[in-house]
């Protein structure tokens, strides 16, 4: 049975104050512990950003990568133990900036990972430039005038991308947030959770108030989950009404599910004491 104490670390977070990261990390543990997940057959990957500090607050194993890089390196994990829960987690700069093309690519290949995107919109850890998903007119030390680009629509993104399960959470939202991670995590492919996180020092735009003003839950109305088309309408909405919950999800073999050299058998637990590579060095030294 996994309780709070088995998920707690000696180090504490060092967010600020009201950051929305704390009723995230607050979430994440409590999926863990409603699906009864021992720690050890859990691994969390992050890039850089506030939110990608995540692994080292939650006991379970962890893997701090690079900026935009927790993807590819989540997804080798996965191939080599099919055993594991894997979790990404990152910031909207670190995954709709430089980590986009990991983005679609680990959609379209619809791995088994749960992605949970801290998305503030804004670059919070270096003090609060612009970012890839900050409303046009925002204005920030990089953007004193205003942004003028058409911000990234992340959901939009996933369902062009062919992503198996498509939701989006607000951090305020804590049981609701919850459920979207246990059920990311049931789920058998890619999952990505969008959660609007409001940074409480850079974005004084986009608030816990003014989110809670615009907040509608689409469990709450007749929406589809199955169909795409449906989950694109209600992707395009924004300022006066922002959906959160499941937007699209769909069943699929997922990636490793069709890699017939793990079929059977994870690549971490094979034997490997009678394989003969002798063949495989010749041909290439």
């Amino acid at each position: 049975m996994v309780d709070l104490a088995d998920l707690t670390t000696i180090e504490q977070p060092n967010w600020c104050p009201g950051c929305g990261n704390f009723p995230i990390w607050h979430a994440l543990k409590s999926a863990i512990i409603e699906l009864g997940i021992d720690p050890f057959n859990v691994t969390i990957f992050s890039g850089i950003g506030c939110s990608s500090k995540m692994p080292h607050w939650i006991n379970t194993y962890g893997f701090h990568t690079i900026h935009g890089r927790p993807l590819p390196v989540a997804t080798g994990a996965r191939l080599a133990n099919t055993d594991l829960t894997v979790v990404a987690v990152g910031g909207d700069g670190d995954g709709y900036g430089i980590g986009i093309g990991h983005f679609i690519h680990a959609m379209r290949r619809n791995l088994n990972i749960t992605y949970l995107v801290t998305n503030n919109q804004v670059y919070g850890l270096t003090t609060g430039q612009t970012s890839p998903t900050s409303d046009r007119g925002f204005s920030s030390k990089s953007t004193p005038t205003g942004v003028i680009e058409v911000p990234i629509n992340p959901i939009a993104l996933a369902i062009a991308s062919n992503a198996t399960y498509i939701s989006r959470g607000f951090s305020k939202e804590l049981n609701h947030l919850t459920q979207l991670i246990v059920d990311g995590i049931r789920h058998e492919g890619f999952a990505l959770i969008d959660v609007l996180q409001p940074c409480v020092t850079f974005n004084r735009k986009n608030t816990y108030k003014w989110f809670s003003e615009r907040i509608y839950k689409l469990e709450d109305t007749n929406h589809d989950i199955t169909s795409k088309q449906a989950a694109f309408q209600k992707s395009l909405e924004w300022n006066n009404h922002i959906p959160i919950g499941i937007f699209y999800e769909e069943t699929r073999p997922t990636y490793e599910n069709e890699l017939p050299q793990i079929a059977e058998t994870p690549l971490a637990k094979q034997e490997i004491q009678d394989i003969d590579i002798t063949s495989v060095m010749a041909e290439f030294f």
